[in-house]
């Protein structure tokens, strides 16, 4: 099974290769990859290692490499990324990183090789990355492996009467650091009992980002002292839904930031609010208009902490990108009706802080409702996001008293 297995790790590669002649993420997928052996660094240092799909998952990763840091900053910490978009933007986060890299295309000799190198002596893999090769090499090398964040869901191969294997290279993980007990439960149906439930890292993450966030002069001239309503990571989807809205309450101060930011998506978004918007690149005291489009990397986070309500995108996709970022400010977020595979929305929603709506009519209800209440709603916030805090300290807790010799 080994052998199909890298037959289709080898077929997919092949298939990357080829959409990279006309598909520019396939193709620093490929290059990114190009020579790693050569470049790979030299280290006396005790090699603790990450592996994130993207940088949504670097993120999910921070508040526990910056802890073992601070236990011991001789370590010497390796992140690897499968995603280009990994790459490419996790300088722009606060780290200590002593080495970041794409991880090799999964075949047997690949982990071989990386894993031999580096000897690392610990593995840590965020939320839902496993990789077969690179398990049972880590495995046969006694390189210990953690997940961390762990989210399963019964769909996928691990619980399909095709996926003895799959299951077996689970099962190599030392241990699971999941979110939710429903993972937990998934993992014990299949024989697994390594779990510890110690929740979502990414609430740590937003609080450092709250005790890092800086303030924004473009942000509070525009505002004047005012709170905003906030479109995070809208999708088109998400802009068609709150348009009218917008349009429609000129007494409302709104920030835009669309997850296309191409000069021909930010154009439309100009044409659309024509009269009324501004770039937040091309702000100047004088605009007079209520909508500012973030047409930047780097500011939502932080711009967050200027809002009153948010309204993220993705539901419509399926995609629903972290809602905890306006969260963690004490905002109210309302998202699309596609919602069900992320566990911090639906507890959102228990905890009658997160509200779901699929039409015009819906959004503008749910944001009268909640302009009313504010105050009462931000309580709340803040109490949720509390409540869920301090996973990284658990799992570096389990760590040091079960594998002190690790970090």
């Amino acid at each position: 099974m080994q052998f199909l297995y890298t037959i289709g790790i080898q077929l997919y590669a092949f298939a990357v290769f080829l959409a990279s002649f006309f598909n520019p993420k396939a193709k620093d997928w490929i290059s990114g990859r190009k020579n790693w052996k050569g470049s790979l660094p030299r280290t006396d240092k005790k090699v603790v290692w990450f592996h994130c799909a993207s940088l949504g998952e670097f993120d999910q990763g921070l508040p526990l490499m910056n802890k073992i840091k601070q236990h011991d900053p001789n370590i010497f910490l390796l992140v690897t990324f499968f995603s280009p978009s990994g790459m490419q933007h996790y300088h722009k986060r606060e780290h200590r990183v002593d080495h970041a890299m794409y991880l090799p295309i999964d075949t047997k000799s690949n982990a071989n090789y990386f894993i031999k190198h580096f000897h690392p002596s610990a593995c840590f893999l965020i939320k839902y990355e496993f990789w077969c090769n690179l398990l049972i090499e880590a495995d046969n090398q006694r390189v210990p492996v953690f997940s961390v964040s762990t989210l399963l869901r019964d769909k996928q191969r691990f619980f399909k009467w095709y996926g003895s294997y799959f299951r077996k290279a689970l099962d190599s993980v030392n241990y699971f650091f999941v979110q939710n007990n429903e993972t937990a439960e998934l993992l014990r149906k299949i024989k697994i009992e390594r779990i510890l439930v110690t929740g979502d890292t990414r609430f740590d993450r937003v609080i450092e980002n709250k005790i890092l966030a800086k303030n924004n002069k473009v942000l509070e001239s525009f505002l004047s002292g005012s709170k905003a309503i906030i479109i995070g990571s809208s999708w088109t989807e998400d802009e068609e839904l709150v348009r009218s809205f917008i349009l429609n309450h000129k007494e409302e101060k709104f920030i835009l930031a669309p997850h296309d930011i191409s000069n021909s998506h930010i154009q439309q978004l100009q044409d659309q609010f024509q009269g009324i918007s501004c770039l937040y690149t091309e702000y100047a005291d004088s605009f007079s208009g209520n909508l500012i489009i973030l047409n930047t990397i780097g500011h939502l986070a932080s711009a967050y902490s200027y809002g009153k309500i948010a309204y993220v995108g993705g539901g419509f996709s399926g995609k629903l990108h972290n809602i905890l970022e306006p969260a963690v400010f004490g905002l109210p977020v309302i998202f699309g009706p596609k919602f069900n595979r992320f566990p911090e929305a639906n507890l959102f929603i228990q905890e009658q802080i997160g509200f779901s709506v699929s039409t015009g009519e819906q959004l503008e209800n749910t944001i009268h409702s909640l302009d009313h209440h504010i105050e009462r709603f931000e309580a709340r916030t803040h109490k949720v996001v509390e409540e869920n805090k301090g996973a990284s300290d658990k799992i570096l807790g389990f760590i040091l008293e079960h594998y002190p010799e690790m970090i």
